[in-house]
């Protein structure tokens, strides 16, 4: 695919096929997306590519930890609820997926279950959880460089044909997802990004979430007008 088609095309999968990823195909995914750039090449990020059994054991234990109320453990700062303009796109891009899925306002048990997909990694056949090492967590430059590669990741797997969606309620109750994906005590868990092949009867995955226009993002200093 060309670059402009990559970019343009991609959006966030949320429905997936149970067919498997092969790993080669993961590798090469992730060689693409480790080309990102990185603060003096630190390069702070690690990998940890779950499927099966594995990743079944990190579903259940997300779902029944939050169901039974159990406080979320994310181990990355989440900072302030979202307030204002970021509130509204926030807004904004739910009721696009509610609208596509046929959700109700008022059907609060088909909202709870949207919500548990999200615990669930979608019920992608593979999630990827990005992790740093623990001596860097204080440097913004960290977070920068993993935002980094997860957004070459994305691109990377859509230039194969593989679908994603970056996601935080899929780390949400840490120790489970430390325990299974087998996490060092010395990373972080930062997110967690499923991966599969796009369900192409799944409404959802029809949404592009709108962006804000250049002239609304951008200002433009020392060039003629």
């Amino acid at each position: 695919m060309h670059f402009d088609d990559v970019i343009l095309g991609r959006r966030s999968i949320r429905g997936y096929t149970p067919a498997p990823v092969p790993r080669a195909l993961i590798a090469e995914v992730l060689t693409l997306a480790m080309r990102a750039p990185s603060s003096m090449n630190t390069q702070p990020y690690h990998f940890h590519v779950v499927s099966g059994p594995a990743l079944d054991a990190i579903r259940a234990g997300n779902s029944e930890r939050m169901i039974a109320g159990v406080p979320q453990s994310r181990e990355f700062r989440t900072g302030i609820a979202f307030g204002g303009a970021h509130r509204e796109r926030q807004i904004g891009v739910a009721k696009q997926l509610f609208a596509a899925m046929n959700i109700a306002r008022d059907d609060a048990d088909a909202r709870q279950n949207w919500v548990m997909r999200g615990f669930r990694q979608f019920d992608a056949p593979v999630c990827v959880i990005i992790t740093y090492d623990r001596d860097l967590a204080d440097s913004d430059d960290t977070a920068f460089d993993c935002g980094a590669v997860a957004t070459a990741l994305v691109n990377a797997a859509w230039s194969r044909g593989l679908g994603t969606v970056i996601n935080s309620q899929g780390i949400m109750q840490s120790p489970v997802v430390r325990e299974h994906a087998r996490i060092p005590g010395d990373q972080v868990i930062m997110k967690s990004i499923a991966l599969g092949w796009p369900d192409h009867d799944f409404s959802a995955n029809a949404v592009v979430s709108e962006r804000r226009s250049v002239d609304e993002a951008a200002v433009f200093i020392g060039f003629d007008d």
